[in-house]
């Protein structure tokens, strides 16, 4: 296999085409095509979107967040972090390291990263390093959020 590309994706029709593809599609998407039909939009408009493409296909993908370390409840010290959402890899290209290949290109950014991962999931992102955070229910609202920390990060103590 190659060596595989994540590439930030850019915020037009296409790429909201290509997203109907996969099963996680949803509100955000939709949102992202009301703000394209009200507002001309660039193709370099930001976007939180990464993905992998096969020849012209976009065949995974996942969007990514950083969040401000002034609402970081997950880690110590308290710090920027990433948040990371809808990685999603199409069915006939599973198992060929593309899902491996976003996290690992979401862990480059040397910041800690928080997921709420799908159900059946949790096997993958064991692999990938990623722990139960301790549940808080004030904070974690009924998710159950897995968390990856770089060296010289601790997850946040709970204050009972």
């Amino acid at each position: 296999m190659t060596k595989t590309k994540v590439q930030p994706l850019l915020v037009n029709y296409k790429t909201l085409e290509e997203f109907k593809r996969f099963k996680e599609y949803g509100n955000q998407e939709l949102t992202m095509l009301e703000d394209l039909e009200s507002n001309i939009v660039e193709n370099d408009s930001e976007s939180p979107f990464y993905g992998i493409y096969y020849g012209s296909a976009l065949v995974a993908r996942m969007s990514l967040y950083r969040v401000k370390a002034k609402y970081d409840h997950y880690f110590n010290p308290p710090q920027d972090y990433l948040e990371l959402w809808k990685l999603e890899v199409l069915p006939d290209y599973r198992s060929l390291g593309y899902g491996k290949a976003l996290v690992e290109f979401a862990k480059s950014f040397e910041l800690p990263i928080k997921t709420n991962p799908r159900i059946k999931s949790h096997g993958f992102w064991e692999k990938m390093g990623f722990q139960k955070a301790h549940y808080d229910v004030e904070r974690d609202l009924g998710e159950n959020p897995l968390i990856w920390m770089p060296s010289g990060v601790e997850e946040r103590e709970i204050n009972a």
